[in-house]
């Protein structure tokens, strides 16, 4: 852990992708989609052949209450301890365990991976710790468990040193256990972070760090959703298959499979509520309505590395505009420091201008759309854009 961190507290979070070959639990766990609204930039559902998973946090919650989120949660000691070595020890002479190495340079690396965990104390690279802690709290609140049997280990290390062949073929799967060894250490592994570990170990198992690919990492902007901020890593995975999920009835209450047009018409329509990097994440999502397709470009993508997403948030005529790296707006040194500003004229001198746009403009909590016209860096997908309306235009803004 990070201890060093002065605005953020360390997380990991999970978009679990999969396949629609549904069973009966799969059927009913499935969410329709708001009839109500066409939103024709978007694909239609029918054209999706995956679902995304999503998680209602509880009313109480002190992060976002009510909100539907990818699976995550901060990060544990637990998860940089180095009995993860012996865990992993089949996997210890190679570099990050055999996840693949990252082309981005060290220093455009977003500090949450590049930082030395080593001069933290913690002999386990921070691509893996993450990774741990997006599986194990996917685990603890969907009761979804990304694992690898030991007898597939020599199979698994051979894998990791041809990713070529490996990262075609969509072949991640759940593994099963019986309902109830599954049930028994999920209450363990809510109650300790550390019995993941443990459950490991007696389990003989690996969590499966190696299904996740490298999406993203966004940062919380200052006073938008409370006192904690998070710098979450984002992960992604496809699976062939929808598995069996249980919210845990804690911190989560509801759960559902979508595609990612259905959610952000729900959203739309007012029936969920998601937060801006959920929204901006399924809207590139939308880019790729076959699994397959999603599964390659996140494998072939995942080297390129990722930026950092820290949004700085105006208020423009009582409605926000948060923009990110590479647009006009964006400041040059952005410390996270700063609260909601107010745009001013000088800041606006030339509204006509187009160019270098990157923002989220929210008129309220229900209506958000994208303006984007830079080009994503590290080869990552462009969202799916709304077409402006009269109300942003780009003369208003």
């Amino acid at each position: 852990m990070n201890t060093t961190l002065k605005h953020w507290k360390e997380a990991a979070t999970l978009i679990l992708a999969a396949g629609q070959r549904l069973g009966a639990d799969g059927l009913s766990s499935r969410t329709p989609a708001a009839s109500s609204l066409g939103r024709s930039h978007l694909p239609h559902k029918s054209r999706f052949d995956y679902d995304v998973l999503l998680l209602k946090r509880s009313s109480k919650s002190g992060f976002m209450p009510n909100a539907y989120v990818f699976p995550g949660g901060m990060v544990d000691s637990s998860d940089f301890s180095s009995e993860w070595l012996d865990i992993f020890k089949s996997f210890r002479n190679s570099v990050n365990f055999g996840l693949r190495r990252v082309k981005q340079s060290a220093e455009t690396r977003p500090p949450i991976f590049a930082t030395d965990r080593l001069k933290l104390g913690s002999p386990i690279p921070g691509e893996v710790a993450f990774r741990i802690c997006a599986l194990r709290e996917t685990f603890e609140e969907s009761g979804v468990l990304l694992v690898v049997s030991k007898t597939e280990e020599e199979s698994l290390l051979k894998s990791t040193e041809d990713r070529c062949a490996s990262d075609q073929t969509l072949h991640y799967k759940v593994n099963e256990l019986c309902s109830s060894e599954l049930t028994k250490w999920r209450a363990l592994v809510n109650q300790n972070p550390s019995n993941f570990i443990r459950m490991c170990r007696e389990l003989e198992v690996l969590p499966n760090i190696w299904a996740l690919h490298e999406w993203g990492n966004w940062l919380t902007p200052s006073g938008r959703y409370g006192v904690p901020r998070f710098d979450t890593a984002f992960f992604i995975c496809c699976l062939q298959e929808i598995p069996h999920t249980l919210q845990d009835q804690k911190e989560i209450v509801r759960f559902q499979w979508s595609t990612p047009s259905e959610v952000l018409q729900s959203y739309q329509a007012r029936e969920l509520w998601i937060a801006p990097p959920q929204f901006y994440e399924l809207s590139r999502m939308c880019r790729f309505p076959l699994l397959n397709d999603l599964h390659k470009f996140a494998g072939q993508r995942a080297t390129e590395g990722c930026e950092q997403l820290l949004p700085v948030v105006f208020l423009k005529d009582e409605h926000y505009i948060s923009v990110l790296p590479g647009d006009k707006l964006y400041p040059l040194n952005s410390s996270g420091e700063a609260g909601v500003d107010t745009i001013t004229d000088l800041q606006l001198e030339d509204p006509l201008d187009d160019s270098a746009l990157h923002r989220i403009c929210i008129m309220d909590p229900y209506t958000t759309t994208l303006q984007i016209t830079i080009t994503p860096k590290y080869n990552h997908l462009l969202p799916v854009v709304e077409p402006a309306s009269p109300l942003d235009s780009k003369s208003e803004l």
